[in-house]
């Protein structure tokens, strides 16, 4: 357990952890310098992010004002959960292929393609209500690890499986980036304020208990593999 934690710290994938216990020759040394060349491409992308996220703010206060906290009571809330132009989604697969490769893209853009226009809505109306009820659950005060929220973000989890299977890490990854991405936090900012930070918070705990149970899986794989030997 020390060892599967300590590799999940640096942020070895949990199937990489199993090869480094499966196999007495595996090349950690190699590994780790693959996973520090990730890092470094992580930190810079990271960079960029902020210098976007203060291009922002600038733009914000010195633009709007105050502005910030108003709301439409008319807005529909059928239009809230809506999608980004056609030119941010061809600037989000570019930067897709770049992060998680161009195969989980491709796949992804022919998983949704495939659907007709009537299911792509039904997905995307389900989504809103999924951010709708995590609105709910927030302004209630649930914690994180509050079966309802637990069962809201299974649904959330269900639903992001209409365009791709996510990792784990890819999990981790939308919650951090619903919070930091300007344009993902305009977008559920329309629901409310305080879910971008609320989505990062509870996702990320979310994927904390998964990643949990998969290395308590993991260890009583090789338990009873050890016995039947």
């Amino acid at each position: 357990m020390q060892q599967i934690l300590f590799y999940r710290e640096i942020g070895l994938e949990l199937g990489q952890i199993k090869d480094i216990l499966d196999q007495p020759g595996f090349d950690i040394a190699s590994a780790l310098r693959s996973h520090r060349q990730t890092l470094n491409a992580k930190i810079e992308r990271l960079h960029e992010l902020v210098k976007t996220v203060d291009h922002t703010l600038k733009h914000l206060s010195g633009e709007r004002g105050n502005t910030m906290g108003k709301k439409d009571d008319k807005k529909d809330k059928k239009k809230l959960f809506k999608g980004f132009s056609e030119k941010q989604q061809k600037e989000y697969e570019r930067e897709a292929r770049l992060q998680y490769g161009p195969d989980l893209v491709n796949e992804s853009v022919a998983r949704w393609t495939s659907y007709g226009k009537s299911k792509q809505a039904d997905i995307m109306a389900e989504a809103g209500d999924i951010y709708k009820d995590l609105v709910r659950a927030m302004k209630a005060g649930l914690p994180a690890r509050n079966a309802e929220v637990t069962a809201i973000l299974a649904r959330w989890h269900q639903n992001i499986r209409y365009f791709y299977e996510p990792t784990l890490e890819i999990l981790r990854g939308l919650g951090e980036t619903y919070k930091a991405d300007p344009a993902f936090r305009k977008t559920f900012i329309a629901f409310h304020a305080g879910l971008p930070d609320y989505l990062q918070t509870v996702i990320s705990r979310y994927v904390d208990d998964l990643e949990h149970a998969e290395i308590v899986r993991m260890l009583a794989q090789e338990e009873d593999q050890r016995q039947t030997r």
